[in-house]
């Protein structure tokens, strides 16, 4: 009774609709942010969501590259129906997005940071978009059209530009939906003049995986090019860069050469070798990546306090999330495009004040196809005939899971990555996650591979041979099939 009472509390609409604020970064792993149980970095006002809001531990991507997940967002299907299945393709800005939907509606919508999709955006009252992927530092971006150029680092300059048309831009008597899309942690990994000196002196604690051999499983993961071992290039490792990369001032270059110098001139007095060196890697990469990520958190923090500031906090839904998961060192790697757990699953935040209970977690499998419904039935608007995924409004609502599984939820997800042997020589292959088996069939090798993620969750040894997991696989292979129909994806690739 107590929790129905609460509940009936909880779910209570606000008087107003509510504005959104969409913060996404590219390439954040979830095992860095210290609400997921980060073991190597701290997310303080990332983690200020969690908090306040919902933490989802099973929310995936339908294809873990960057422009077909950005594409996803927009139109909650998948990607063989938005036309993104890869970074190649220009997205079709006038197909059904739900920030158009949103500004048809009376919302009024801005986009501020990395784009990613070729096009112009489309659906939005004001934009500010990154120039392809953007520099780190002294950013050139395209304002509703017109190249502008700034000097700062660029996650400083986007979070700038954000909290400017938060404070000036907007038409207070309209609810917003503002998307702050960060060009960090893409590679190359280039920390800000705050965070050039974070972890200094401190060695990061290794994944388990970081040696892996790739014994126990199919060819695919032998395939890769993406080892920290063997594939980091010299300006990864920040022993070269490239004057195209450093468009700084001169305050700027004198920080970053006194933090990188000393380091160069360190490790070349090492002459490491063997598994000495590749420790040497990921410690370099490892913390440049993650002192990239303080300068997000810090981006965070800034806007809640905007917000706050403003008077708008208690009607403002604000998310955070990541296009797709990363690999920070486990099994040997770093980069993504795997349905391997590290890749496949990504980080999503929610704070809703008054509707969603705080400090609230859920592992009900969602994905990234669910939330242009989702945000489009927040907003009262109509939900395209084509949307494939599903609304998160339930989950929002409800005080537990137990709640959501009595009016019914997924019990899987489908995937498919269709990059063949591009960038990283990954296969392309596609699967089904439940939420303790995991099923990847990679038609190119003539190969299956099957996890049981209860007892393997760091997916080392392939059942898919295993005659006493026969009929699992069976299942699983069954269900492929069913989610693909459901989807509306072809069988040939």
């Amino acid at each position: 009774m107590l929790a129905l009472i609460l509940a009936s509390i909880l779910i209570s609409p606000p008087e107003e609709p509510p504005n959104i604020v969409f913060i996404m970064s590219d390439d954040h792993a979830w095992q860095a942010i210290s609400a997921y149980g980060s073991d190597r970095n701290v997310t303080p006002n990332i983690d200020r969501i969690a908090q306040g809001g919902i933490t989802f531990d099973r929310y995936y991507v339908e294809n873990s590259i960057c422009a077909p997940s950005r594409a996803a967002i927009l139109t909650g299907v998948f990607s063989q129906h938005h036309g993104v299945p890869t970074n190649r393709e220009v997205f079709d800005g006038t197909q059904e997005t739900f920030p158009a939907l949103a500004q048809a509606s009376g919302y009024q919508t801005a986009l501020v940071g990395k784009w990613h999709l070729k096009s112009e955006p489309v659906g939005f009252d004001h934009y500010e978009r990154l120039v392809g992927q953007g520099n780190y530092y002294g950013p050139r971006m395209i304002r509703n059209g017109s190249e502008v150029l700034h000097e700062g680092y660029t996650t400083d300059v986007i979070t700038d530009l954000a909290l400017e048309w938060l404070q000036t831009g907007r038409d207070e008597s309209r609810p917003f939906v503002l998307m702050v899309q960060h060009k960090a942690p893409h590679r190359e990994w280039m920390p800000g003049p705050d965070h050039l000196h974070d972890m200094e002196g401190i060695d990061l604690p290794e994944p388990a995986t970081l040696f892996d051999d790739h014994s126990g499983r199919g060819r695919a993961s032998t395939m890769q090019e993406m080892t920290i071992k063997d594939h980091l290039r010299p300006m990864d490792l920040k022993l070269t860069m490239p004057e195209w990369m450093m468009r700084m001032t001169p305050e700027e270059r004198a920080a970053w050469d006194k933090a990188y110098e000393p380091r160069n001139e360190a490790f070349r007095a090492l002459e490491l070798t063997g598994d000495d060196l590749i420790r040497w890697k990921y410690q370099r990469y490892a913390k440049d990546y993650l002192r990239c990520i303080a300068s997000v958190d810090d981006s965070v923090g800034r806007i809640l306090d905007s917000l706050e500031s403003l008077g708008i906090d208690e009607n403002t839904i604000v998310i955070y999330t990541s296009d797709q998961g990363w690999y920070l060192g486990e099994h040997g790697w770093y980069d993504k495009r795997w349905m391997y757990e590290e890749s496949f699953r990504t980080p999503f935040l929610l704070r809703w004040p008054g509707v969603v209970a705080p400090g609230r977690r859920t592992e009900l499998l969602s994905q990234n196809i669910d939330l242009a419904p989702t945000f489009l039935e927040i907003m009262g608007a109509e939900i395209p005939a084509r949307t494939q995924g599903r609304s998160l409004l339930p989950i929002l609502e409800s005080v537990d899971d137990a709640q959501v599984e009595d009016i019914g939820w997924r019990d899987a997800l489908y995937y498919r990555y269709y990059e063949s042997l591009g960038p990283h020589k990954v296969p392309k292959h596609e699967g089904v996650r439940t939420r303790r088996y995991k099923l990847m069939v990679f038609p190119e090798l003539d190969e299956v591979e099957l996890y049981d993620l209860k007892l393997d969750p760091d997916e080392l040894h392939s059942l898919a041979d295993d005659p006493g997991s026969a009929v699992v696989r069976a299942r699983l292979e069954d269900l492929l099939v069913e989610l693909r129909a459901k989807y509306d994806v072809s069988e040939d690739w």
